[in-house]
């Protein structure tokens, strides 16, 4: 088994014996059966993510030890339409999702970076070797509630990518800089899309990978509760299921835009990683040591522990706000 802590062990460990110590205090001295067990759930909980900062590995390869100048940032689409049900009857972030992966190995010692878009555009992940956190990310990536979807634009990420683009680009200007935005085209905000032709001076290539078909596919709703029952189709205006299309032509824009090919995505191909000079990637010698990281499995398992004390936050929130209706 390896460890690599996120921070100095001696640190990790003070930290995680005042936070189990506290834990323990208060299980200790809850005054009730319901109090004892969420303390208890809270306990497993910290000591999971404790342990998971230590980030332990099991197993051992060799691989390569390559290093590349070279930054890639994924700008991806989490909009409602990015689950609609035509990459092969899946929903189309599934082919997001095999892509980067595809990708992330393609640009073999790389750093990555991670943008996802909708409402809102969100830096999920500054650049990073560790590949790990990026497949991390990746496996719990969901797109936006729809109860709170209310339209968004394809450029909404344009002025946080150019932010991302320039910070590198004046902290290690002899890096080379890609960026793969992946995303269905539809434009369902009412103000027409902005220009990315801004972000195209910081590139050294990349591409624009387009998901979804001319016949378009039903969506899923994603939910944002601890609902269990199983969701429905968001539907149209006259009560159909609702479908979404791919829009090429938006997507041929904002290609032009960043002076990069557009390659509309099909199930069961492989996606072409952007050409990089063979300069920019060397093995540093021999080989290393890589094992299978198991934080992330901590880390869910911690989260899952937690979904009580979620639960309960909810529960209490709507009987507060159905006593003070009821005394309006």
């Amino acid at each position: 088994m390896t460890w690599n802590p996120i921070l100095p062990p001696v640190l990790l460990a003070l930290v995680g014996m005042v936070l189990l110590g506290f834990c323990v205090f208060a299980l200790v001295r809850a005054s009730d059966r319901r109090r004892r067990v969420n303390w208890a759930l809270r306990l497993a909980a910290c000591a999971l993510i404790v342990v998971a900062a230590f980030r332990p590995g099991v197993g051992s390869a060799p691989a390569p030890n390559l290093q590349s100048e070279v930054d890639v940032l994924f700008v991806v689409d989490t909009t409602a339409s990015m689950v609609a049900e035509d990459w092969d009857g899946a929903p189309r972030l599934d082919g997001v999702k095999a892509d980067i992966s595809a990708l992330t190995a393609a640009h073999e010692g790389a750093r990555f970076g991670l943008v996802t878009f909708d409402a809102a555009a969100v830096q999920r992940l500054p650049f990073t070797a560790d590949t790990t956190a990026l497949d991390a990310l990746l496996q719990t990536l969901r797109p936006e509630v729809t109860q709170y979807s209310r339209g968004s634009s394809i450029s909404i990420a344009e002025p946080l990518v150019q932010d991302v683009l320039e910070a590198a680009a004046e902290a290690e200007p002899e890096r080379a800089r890609l960026v793969y935005y992946l995303g269905d085209g539809e434009q369902t905000a009412e103000t027409e899309p902005e220009s990315f032709s801004a972000v195209a001076g910081y590139l050294a290539g990349g591409a624009v990978l387009g998901y979804g078909t001319e016949e378009g596919g039903p969506m899923k709703e994603t939910a944002g509760t601890l609902a269990t029952d199983e969701s429905g189709y968001i539907l149209d205006g006259q009560g159909q299921q609702a479908r979404s299309v791919i829009d090429t032509a938006a997507l041929q824009t904002i290609a032009d835009d960043l002076a990069l090919p557009l390659e509309v995505r099909e199930p069961g191909t492989e996606v072409v990683p952007a050409e990089v000079d063979g300069t920019r990637v060397t093995q540093t010698g021999g080989s290393a040591e890589t094992a299978f990281e198991v934080y992330w499995i901590l880390a869910a398992a911690a989260f899952l522990l937690l979904l009580r004390d979620v639960w309960e936050s909810v529960k209490h929130s709507i009987e507060l706000s159905r006593a003070r209706g009821g005394t309006a």
